[in-house]
């Protein structure tokens, strides 16, 4: 059962998204942008390019919360050019921080 985080007196249940970002995605500060957004929205995980130009970023929180990340993914940063995300939604597995590699 995925964990259930506090917001005041309700119980929001976790998620866990796995985004893999195509397009201009390296090079232009996305992962810096990505890992902005993501600690603005109180969110862990990790996001760190691959060898094939692609972003991958894994994130866990809220699934309100990663919806709102995955409109700034689907934006990127003012140089980036995001021409697809897969999404793919599992449990949260506990992750702590925000890293960017």
């Amino acid at each position: 059962m995925p964990a259930m985080p506090t917001t005041g007196s309700a119980t929001v249940p976790a998620a866990r998204a796995t985004v893999l970002v195509r397009g201009r995605v390296q090079g232009v500060g996305y992962r810096a942008f990505v890992r902005r957004h993501a600690l603005d929205l109180g969110l862990t995980g990790q996001v760190e390019n691959l060898a094939d130009g692609r972003v991958e970023v894994v994130v866990e929180g809220p699934r309100a919360d990663l919806e709102h990340l995955l409109v700034h993914l689907r934006r990127g940063p003012v140089h980036a050019q995001v021409a697809d995300l897969d999404v793919t939604w599992s449990d949260p597995v506990g992750l702590t921080g925000f890293h960017a590699y």
